[in-house]
């Protein structure tokens, strides 16, 4: 079986170590394996990974990719391939160099894609979640969030020394558009007070009544985690709105950022990439097409791409009960 790899939208600390669990389990079945680079914009282009003159990804190739972050396909966004004729050219991409089958890995852009690309493709197509913001359905866990989280809490860590040191408050900013899994369990593990998640509506005057309560506790220093995609605006917006509120903390905002997709990825990453990317070449390899892997209570699981993007997945009220009450 010739099969197509490419990891398309942000990047995510894992994805290299899951592109190297495909190409030695692809190595089981002698299947070849050709690197696509720059997601589906190389599939466009026929942009592929060269080595010594050859697109194939050989398993001595992908020694050494356990411990590095980012992706060795290299990543990007596509508008042209969210066009009919953007899709039909990859199509014809896929046929002129005899793919089977195509493994993307990458968020709910990437599975919607490759969801669009089965509607005109007759080869198989198995998608693997890969995105900091552990926003699909069908997993628990995405590949990159765990490190993403402890990439988060070093900061924190690191923020906490300086609030204590001068009795202020830092708004720290965190991704997540669409959920706010990221945020939570930042805030949770840094020992955060408040946080604020696209699920839920924020209401600046019950914060800033909680801020008063804390400090007529005693407290000096806060740290606040705000996913970007919180309904005010992100932590700059919501800066201002807690300053009008009549906030008694001085307030720093700090923006993390890019910061979250890169380093190497964590123990718990590397395992589940690599557990996911051998488990989509065991499903093609029993005709599996039109799915995307994933890992639900410790088991390995397929579900229908159509399933996985109808929806983001959201936090559980479990774990906001959880931080409102250690925080308390």
């Amino acid at each position: 079986m010739k099969i197509g790899v490419l990891c398309s939208g942000g990047d995510a600390p894992g994805m290299n170590p899951c592109i190297r669990a495909i190409v030695r389990a692809a190595g089981v079945y002698d299947d070849t394996i050709v690197g696509i680079r720059h997601g589906y914009q190389g599939l466009l282009d026929e942009d592929f990974f060269m080595k010594q003159l050859s697109p194939e990804l050989s398993v001595r190739m992908v020694s050494g990719l356990t411990s590095k972050g980012g992706t060795v396909l290299n990543s990007s966004r596509c508008p042209a391939f969210m066009t009919e004729e953007g899709i039909h050219k990859a199509v014809e991409t896929l046929k002129k160099h005899q793919m089977d089958a195509l493994i993307t890995i990458g968020g709910n852009g990437t599975l919607s894609g490759a969801r669009n690309l089965a509607n005109y493709w007759d080869g198989q197509i198995i998608g693997i979640p890969g995105t900091i913001d552990n926003d699909l359905l069908g997993t628990d866990y995405t590949i990159g969030f765990a490190t993403a989280v402890q990439t988060a809490v070093e900061a924190i860590d690191k923020l906490r020394d300086t609030a204590g040191s001068h009795d202020m408050m830092f708004i720290v900013e965190v991704m997540g558009r669409h959920c706010g899994d990221l945020a939570l369990q930042t805030a949770i593990a840094g020992g955060c007070e408040i946080v604020a998640v696209p699920e839920i509506p924020t209401s600046v005057e019950g914060i800033v009544t909680e801020l008063h309560r804390f400090k007529k506790l005693g407290k000096k220093s806060m740290i606040m985690v705000v996913a970007e995609g919180d309904d005010i605006g992100g932590a700059y917006s919501m800066l201002n709105s807690l300053k009008e509120a009549g906030s008694p903390y001085e307030m720093r905002v700090v923006v993390l950022g890019h910061v979250q997709r890169g380093g190497s990825p964590a123990p718990s990453d590397r395992i589940l990439a690599t557990k996911l990317g051998c488990f989509a070449v065991k499903s093609l390899h029993q005709g599996e097409t039109g799915k995307m892997v994933g890992e639900i209570a410790g088991k390995l699981v397929l579900s229908p791409l159509d399933e996985v993007i109808v929806d983001h997945r959201q936090i559980t009220p479990e774990m906001m009960e959880l931080l409102h009450v250690v925080a308390s």
